[in-house]
């Protein structure tokens, strides 16, 4: 089992969330199960990313890993943008009063609705195929006012030992790096105003070494790019990769290791493309590991030797924990019984949740401190895709809360 994160201090054998103890904030909300999204660690991982990236980097957070409004509001506030990928998060990152000067828009399909919504609002829309930039003509041209757009493309290389492969190969995201240029030349026919360039790879890397490796990629691929482009290159969005350890074995990433590396890309972006912003768009690492998901032990069963606990918690609030949001073999979260961490003794048990099906499965044969009714358990790792990833209305039991503390 993965240990207990170490930015979560313990008190008494008692976890503490939002410098409070987790029987308290239990208190304060009111009932189980919820979500908890600690400041202190939001602001934390913003302070050791500015540290570590170049100070002309700006860093952008993609909004999809967690689009709860008051954390969006949060992050609103310390980081130089925010990427949405639907007309409902855009809605949030206005509302948390982000300049939609500094807000992008990503997505492979995007509806009519969105498209002209974007194009009122002023944000940046990043095309990925022909018929949106055929689209956007037609609503600037309505509108009265330009559409400013870059174009998200699909690389011609993959991010090496990525969690999840977000370009290269055949992929509905972006265009395709050999129809880029042809894409460019149909931006400037069309009069869309143009400003740069939206390169994501992948997400959830722990190697440094692949995430510099694909930087270096994308930087060279837009500077190839550019002499096709109808104007100036004013963006260029690398996209993120950065991953979070969720499994015993896995390492945290070496952020020293990417920042320095940064530095010489940022150094060589600027001698090609002196007027561009360079961007860093994080979800997952920026709020991931500031997040717990806290359940409570209805019962305790034991069958045939083996001990579940049962919670009113599962895989209808947190799939990712259940290992049926992208695992290929089912791993567990790190868990804990937050309110006797260590305990007077301990045990292997079965963490499940209360719906009939065997997926229900929180924790597969984990060793925990010996729980009863009533104990909270707690599952670490998870400020990103928790909430919203997860099929809340399967077999009727209630939604979670979610709380920024």
């Amino acid at each position: 089992m993965t240990p207990i994160p170490e930015s979560f201090a313990i008190v008494d054998d008692e976890l503490q969330i939002g410098g409070m103890p987790l029987t308290a904030l239990v208190a304060r909300v009111g009932r189980t199960p919820f979500y908890a999204y600690d400041r202190r660690l939001l602001d934390a991982r913003v302070q050791a990313l500015r540290a570590a990236l170049p100070r002309d980097v700006s860093l952008h957070y993609a909004m999809k890993a967690n689009p709860m409004p008051a954390l969006v509001g949060f992050m609103a506030e310390r980081v130089d943008g925010i990427d949405v990928a639907s007309g409902g998060e855009l809605g949030v990152a206005l509302d948390a009063g982000m300049d939609p000067a500094h807000i992008s828009f990503a997505g492979p399909g995007k509806t009519q609705a969105e498209l002209e919504q974007a194009v009122a609002a002023g944000v940046l829309l990043n095309v990925e195929s022909f018929r949106e930039i055929h689209a956007l003509r037609a609503i600037a041209e309505r509108a009265g006012r330009p559409a400013r757009v870059a174009v998200r493309v699909n690389p011609d290389f993959e991010l090496k030992s990525s969690g999840m492969k977000m370009g290269g190969g055949a992929k509905p995201f972006g265009i395709d790096a050999e129809q880029a240029s042809q894409a460019l030349a149909e931006i400037g026919v069309a009069g869309l105003a143009f400003e740069g360039f939206h390169i994501y790879w992948g997400s959830q890397n722990l190697r440094a070494e692949a995430i510099c490796e694909a930087q270096d990629k994308s930087l060279a691929l837009a500077q190839r790019l550019a002499d096709a482009a109808p104007g100036p290159v004013r963006v260029l969005n690398l996209g993120g990769g950065l991953g979070i350890p969720y499994f015993k074995g896995e390492q945290a990433l070496d952020l020293a290791a990417v920042g320095g590396h940064l530095h010489g890309v940022a150094e060589r972006a600027r001698a090609s493309f002196p007027q561009a912003e360079l961007v860093i768009e994080l979800g997952r690492y920026l709020v991931g590991e500031a997040g717990i998901y806290v359940c409570r032990v209805l019962d305790r069963k034991v069958s045939r030797g083996q001990v579940f606990l049962v919670t009113d918690g599962g895989l209808h609030h947190h799939l990712a924990a259940s290992g049926n949001f992208g695992q290929v073999l089912r791993k567990n979260y790190p868990l804990a019984v937050g309110n006797r961490v260590r305990g007077s003794s301990r045990e292997t048990v079965s963490v499940v949740g209360p719906l009939c099906t065997p997926l229900d499965l929180l924790g597969d044969r984990v060793e925990l401190a010996r729980a009863h009714e009533d104990d909270l358990i707690v599952v670490f790792q998870s400020g990103a895709y928790g909430f919203t990833a997860s099929p809340h209305r399967f077999l009727g039991h209630p939604a979670p809360v979610e709380v920024l503390v």
